[in-house]
């Protein structure tokens, strides 16, 4: 599909599983910057830190102790956003609407090292994680009243992180949140006009043009989306329809796994710096529905735009309009593509 108008001119690209546009201005990238440096990080982490809380055999604050594990612990979160106990209530005062709403919220730590991310583990440990989120997305899943498993992982101080053991998170509650909810209406949508999955549609045409492709493996592709927002944005998605990730066989965990090492590894490699990110899993929901229409991918959202130091804002037109964007997709994709 190579367009030269889409690499020289500003244009709007549409995300087809939220039905929202993002504008992307090519001709910005050549722009000075000016504007905030972010500081590099040099710390280098010991393999156990008696001060952290997410370490093996460490104290956390609430008093509990965490256990010698040696690959992947799961804990309920000590500073949980979703209360399992709230009680049921709403609120319908003219046009003051709210309602209350459940969960249960968990951290899970992916290695007892402390100095490591998924970027420096082994295939192998990382399998390990895909195996818990299996067990955590069924477990969860299968409570009462739990109706989304959000499983998600902040990387970096610049996106909030606050403890740099490699851990994520996994929230589950009983209603669909915002992004989860439009994807579902536009997934839906397209199967019952087409009988077919709208990513697997998409990825078969990715897998044809080659032009945002970063790697694939026998069962999964790593791309830069079409209508990407952040600048090195990045989507795992299997080859073939799955509503959600325990329909994976062993040797499709282990390939899901090697694509996340990929990913998380060429992040590294580009600016040569521990690359921070916001990722999560969308996929089916839990509320006992065949939700026939879905197809799970695992979204990256990397905020680093020129260098280690320099990040893309989400601000202004950003806030007020619509996301945007300077460097294309498509040369996202041919510079984290050329590093593997």
């Amino acid at each position: 599909m190579e367009n030269t108008n889409l690499q020289d001119y500003s244009h709007k690209r549409f995300n087809i599983l939220t039905g929202e546009w993002v504008l992307v201005s090519p001709h910005r990238a050549k722009r000075p910057w000016q504007g905030q440096n972010e500081e590099i990080s040099t710390e280098k982490r010991p393999a156990y830190d008696e001060s952290c809380y997410l370490c093996a055999t460490n104290t956390r604050i609430n008093g509990e102790v965490n256990p010698d594990y040696k690959d992947v612990f799961v804990f309920t979160n000590d500073f949980a956003a979703l209360q399992k106990d709230s009680p049921s209530f709403a609120v319908n005062d003219g046009l003051f609407k709210a309602q209350s709403e459940t969960g249960i919220c968990k951290v899970i730590c992916f290695s007892p090292d402390h100095s490591k991310s998924l970027a420096q583990m082994e295939v192998a440990d990382i399998k390990k994680v895909v195996n818990a989120w299996q067990k955590e997305y069924k477990e969860l899943g299968g409570i009462d009243g739990i109706n989304y498993v959000q499983i998600f992982e902040n990387k970096g101080a610049v996106m909030g992180c606050s403890n740099p053991h490699p851990h994520g998170q996994i929230w589950s509650q009983s209603t669909l949140p915002n992004e989860v909810d439009k994807k579902d209406q536009h997934q839906k949508a397209y199967f019952e006009k087409n009988k077919t999955s709208l990513l697997g549609d998409y990825l078969k045409q990715e897998l044809e043009a080659k032009e945002r492709i970063i790697f694939e493996n026998d069962d999964f592709v790593v791309l830069i989306p079409f209508w990407a927002v952040w600048p090195f944005e990045a989507m795992i998605a299997p080859k073939k329809a799955q509503k959600n990730i325990l329909e994976l066989s062993d040797s499709e965990a282990k390939d899901y796994a090697e694509a996340i090492s990929v990913i998380t590894q060429v992040y590294d490699k580009l600016f040569n710096t521990s690359f921070p990110y916001s990722s999560g899993i969308h996929q089916s929901p839990t509320d006992g529905e065949e939700n026939e229409h879905w197809h799970w991918h695992m979204s990256f959202y990397p905020p680093l735009l020129r260098s280690a130091t320099v990040k893309k804002f989400m601000v202004g037109y950003e806030m007020f309009g619509s996301p945007q964007r300077d460097i294309t997709a498509e040369i996202a994709a041919k510079r984290l593509r050329d590093l593997l």
